[in-house]
C-alpha cells in the first residue's frame, strides 16, 4: 500500500540509467509520436505481423509466449530438488514426470498472463508474440489451457501431493497479472514463492519435500529481487494500464532501494547454511563467489541503474543450483 504522504514522482528508468530529476509520468501524449499520431489521435492497432517499428526478422515466433529459457530453469530446479533427496545425478520416472509438470504449468502461466498484459507490453515489451501478432489471443489461451492440463496430469501421475502443489502454483500464476501484479509487493512475493517452488516440487516427487525448503527460500530472495527489477523496467507499460507496482506506488527510488535491499539480504542468508554446518565447503566456496557478484548488482542498483541486473540474477540462480549439486552429489 502507498504511504499516507504523497508518493514521490515516478521517473522513467529509461534504458537502465537514472532518469532526469524533472521527468514525470505520464509523459507528453504527443512526445515522440510519429506524424499523425499525436495526443489527440485514437490508438492505431499494430500491423497483423508486427508492432510499429518491428521488422519481420525481429518478430518472435509463437514459442516465445511460454518463455522457453524460464521453462528450462524450472525443469532444472525440479531436477536439482530431486537430486538433493537422491544424492546422485539420476532421474527416476517420478522426477521426469515432475519436470514435465513444471514445464507445462510454467508454460500455462506465462501464456495466460501475456493475454492480460497486451496493452502494457505494447510499451514495455513490444516484441512479445501477442503484440507483434505472431500469435492470436485465442491461440495463447488454448496454449495455456493445454499446457496447464498436461502439467496437472503429469503431477497427478506422480502423487496427489504433487498435484495439489501444482494446482496451487497454477492458480497463483493465473491470477498474477489480472489480480496480484497491481498489489505491489504482494504480487512480487507471490511470484517469488511460485518461481522457487520447483526445488520443493522435485524433492516432493521423490519422497522428501522438506529437502527443498532451504534451497527454495534462498531462491525466493533472488526471484523477489528480480521481480522488483522487472517492475522498474515496466514502469511505463504498467502506468499505461493503471497498475500500482512498487516503483509506481512508492516511487522509483523505493523500487531501486527494495531490489538492492533484498539482494543485500541474500548475501548473509546464503552463507547461513554453511556457517550453521548444514552444508560444507563445496557449497560455501561457490556461494562466496556468487555473493561477490550479488554485491556488484547491489552496487549497480544503488547507482540507480538496472540494465543487466536481471541477467546477473539469473546467472546467480544457476551458480546457486550448481553449488547445491556439488555439495550433495
Amino acid at each position: 500500500m502507498p504511504p499516507s504522504s504523497a508518493p514521490e514522482p515516478v521517473e522513467d528508468p529509461g534504458a537502465g540509467a537514472a532518469p532526469d530529476a524533472g521527468a514525470s509520468y505520464p509523459p507528453d501524449a504527443g512526445a515522440g509520436a510519429p506524424p499523425g499520431e499525436g495526443a489527440g489521435d485514437s490508438p492505431i492497432a499494430p500491423p497483423s505481423w508486427a508492432a510499429p517499428g518491428v521488422t519481420p526478422l525481429l518478430a518472435p515466433g509463437p514459442l516465445a509466449i511460454v518463455r522457453p529459457r524460464n521453462l528450462v530453469m524450472a525443469a532444472a530446479g525440479t531436477a536439482v530438488g530431486g537430486f538433493l533427496v537422491l544424492g546422485r545425478l539420476w532421474i527416476p520416472p517420478a522426477l521426469w514426470w515432475a519436470m514435465a509438470s513444471a514445464v507445462g504449468l510454467g508454460a500455462a502461466g506465462n501464456a495466460a498472463n501475456d493475454c492480460f498484459d497486451v496493452e502494457a507490453d505494447r510499451v514495455s515489451h513490444p516484441l512479445r508474440p501477442l503484440v507483434v501478432g505472431t500469435m492470436s489471443r485465442g491461440a495463447a489461451l488454448a496454449t495455456a489451457g493445454v499446457a496447464g492440463g498436461l502439467g496437472l496430469a503429469a503431477a497427478w501421475w506422480v502423487s496427489g501431493r504433487l498435484f495439489l502443489l501444482g494446482l496451487a502454483a497454477l492458480v497463483v500464476m493465473l491470477v498474477y497479472s489480472p489480480l496480484l501484479k497491481s498489489r505491489g509487493a504482494l504480487g512480487n512475493l507471490a511470484v517469488a514463492v511460485v518461481a522457487s517452488l520447483p526445488l520443493v516440487y522435485g524433492a516432493a516427487a521423490v519422497g522428501w519435500w522438506r529437502a527443498g525448503l532451504v534451497p527454495a527460500a534462498l531462491a525466493a530472495l533472488l526471484h523477489l529481487a528480480r521481480e522488483l527489477v522487472k517492475d522498474l523496467e515496466d514502469v511505463e507499460g504498467d502506468l499505461a494500464i493503471g497498475r500500482r507496482t512498487v516503483p509506481i506506488a512508492l516511487g522509483v527510488n523505493a523500487g531501486y532501494g527494495a531490489a538492492a535491499g533484498i539482494l543485500a539480504l541474500f548475501v548473509p542468508v546464503s552463507l547461513a547454511p554453511w556457517a550453521a554446518g548444514w552444508y560444507g565447503w563445496r557449497y560455501g566456496v561457490p556461494v562466496l563467489v556468487l555473493d561477490l557478484g550479488v554485491v556488484l548488482l547491489v552496487s549497480r542498483l544503488a547507482r540507480r541503474r538496472h540494465d543487466g541486473v536481471r541477467a546477473g540474477i539469473k546467472l546467480a540462480m544457476a551458480v546457486g543450483l550448481l553449488a547445491l549439486l556439488w555439495e550433495r552429489i
